[in-house]
């Protein structure tokens, strides 16, 4: 899918047929949280602090966000989408007088520091009932334009063909509200006016609205709003929910709707110990009353301090967790664990709780891996455990690299093999899809992912055709034995016109039998 996803219209890219699978594309993460600006349920991707500074606002003390994003880039992350979500914000009022009456703007965009403004000209019209009509957004830290609407030839009357409300509703700055202007709204420059004041500021400010509840947080699959909205985004590896706000933990009903998410999407959930875990044991007992257990989540304790913090209190670190993950499969892959040299937190932020080798092996079987100084005193994750724990269908997956291997396995042949559902059927069909994934998979086991050279690549060229047409696709079987993993793994990949499936296989080829 393109980066940019604008104004509710997703573009999805196919990878163009026979194209070699990327072994290692950089590894791409979300947030979902609350702002002091930018769009809302609508996913944008940044690639920086600075970016996310001017989209979105700079670090507030309402949110956690803000401190989650600097933490992934400060760690290692290149890549992340971020969802902005608010309960009962509103954007800033904007009034053009129109002879008595006034046409009354609403900013798209909620928040008490987002700024638009609007200038009304007649300039090349000769129709007493038109007007041109210019929105800004400007920045509210260097009063620098930073985005710029213009609707030509626009009519006041509602009916009229170019009527102003529904020429703004392609617009990313501002809606029409009623009552509409019953006159053409006054023209806002003029000889008599000094430089730059044809423009008008708001009227009335946006607000920010409450802290954020679960249902913010989720959002609904219909609407595509909250975690939802990234149903817009082709590709994600890890999905990070931050606090919702200032000594408050993350509501039990969002991890959940997250972990749904996460387990169709095939993402990564990291989840945050809750505040009162303020002891190995107490987190062992949170864990088993909450019952979180997916191969899709995973866990970390405790919580960290931060030297830098004068408030002092711990911190969650997902949002650096993200990050460091980020590093670890550019550097190393997705199939190691962060236990390694270069991959650990940054010097100022260190353990709220010193856990002791007895007390980390029992999170570990709760699915809990533990934050422990490393040989040069910084920080690491010690452990590599999904909280997939006493599930016998989960067993293999219990282990962190394995199933994050898994994961990137099956997104990188399902994105690939899309263009073969418009392919005719035949053997040479079925000759193309296993030459590109065995590439792919022999380049894996080449860097060291599997256990051996060893694996399967299957192919159903279409034989699962059926009348109708979106019946109509192709079945990839893949066999390979990860690293760490204590036996091989199979899955089965089914592409359709309408979309693809992925199911565990069991009974799959024997590995033995396989050159």
């Amino acid at each position: 899918m393109s980066d940019a996803v604008d104004r509710s219209i997703t573009v999805t890219e196919m990878t163009p047929m026979d194209q070699a699978i990327d072994v290692l594309p950089e590894t791409t993460a979300a947030f979902v949280g609350r702002a002091l600006r930018g769009p809302l349920n609508h996913p944008v991707l940044i690639e920086s602090v600075g970016e996310f500074r001017r989209r979105f606002g700079d670090v507030w003390s309402r949110s956690s966000l803000g401190p989650a994003v600097r933490q992934f880039f400060e760690h290692g992350g290149r890549r992340a989408y971020i969802v902005r979500v608010a309960n009962n914000a509103r954007g800033a009022l904007l009034c053009l007088p129109a002879s008595g009456s006034a046409l009354v703007l609403r900013a798209v965009e909620p928040g008490s520091t987002a700024q638009i403004r609007a200038a009304v000209d007649f300039d090349g019209i000769d129709d007493d009932e038109l007007f041109n009509l210019t929105l800004q957004r400007v920045d509210p830290d260097t009063g620098l334009v930073i985005d710029q609407e213009m609707f030509r030839r626009a009519h006041y009357r509602e009916g009229a063909d170019g009527f102003i409300a529904d020429m703004l509703l392609t617009s990313t700055l501002a809606r029409v509200e009623q009552p509409y202007p019953t006159h053409r709204p006054e023209s806002t420059g003029g000889p008599d006016r000094p430089f730059n004041s044809s423009y008008i500021d708001h009227a009335q400010g946006g607000s920010d609205g409450h802290e954020l509840s679960d249902y913010d947080l989720v959002g609904s699959y219909t609407d595509a709003s909250g975690l939802f909205a990234l149903q817009q985004v082709d590709r994600l590896d890890l999905l990070y929910l931050p606090p919702p706000g200032k000594g408050r933990d993350l509501g039990l009903t969002s991890i959940l709707a997250a972990e749904m998410f996460c387990r169709e999407r095939g993402v990564m959930l990291i989840v945050d110990p809750r505040s009162d875990w303020v002891t190995p044991s107490k987190a062992v007992a949170g864990i088993r009353t909450a019952g979180l257990a997916s191969p899709n989540m995973l866990g970390y304790f405790p919580r960290m301090y931060d030297r830098d913090d004068d408030a002092g209190a711990p911190r969650a670190v997902g949002g650096a967790l993200a990050g460091l993950l980020c590093k670890l499969d550019r550097s190393f892959g997705p199939w190691h664990d962060l236990d390694q040299q270069g991959m650990g937190f940054k010097r100022s932020l260190f353990a709220s709780f010193e856990v002791n080798d007895a007390d980390a092996k029992l999170l570990a079987r709760e699915g809990l891996n533990t934050v422990s100084k490393g040989p040069a005193g910084r920080a690491r994750l010690r452990g590599a455990t999904t909280m997939g724990r006493g599930s016998v269908s989960h067993r293999k997956y219990a282990s962190l690299p394995v199933r994050r291997l898994c994961l990137r396995v099956i997104s990188a042949i399902e994105s690939a093999t899309r263009w073969t559902v418009f392919e005719s059927d035949d053997e040479d069909l079925r000759k193309r899809i296993c030459s590109q994934v065995v590439a792919y998979l022999s380049c894996l086991a080449d860097m060291g992912a599997f256990e051996n050279d060893r694996f399967v690549v299957e192919c159903d060229a279409g034989l699962c055709r059926r009348d109708d047409q979106l019946g109509h696709g192709v079945t990839i079987l893949v066999v390979f034995h990860p690293l760490g993993c204590t036996e091989p793994v199979s899955f089965t990949l089914h592409q359709t016109v309408s979309g693809s499936r992925v199911t565990t296989t069991a009974f799959a080829p024997v590995m033995e039998n396989c050159a």
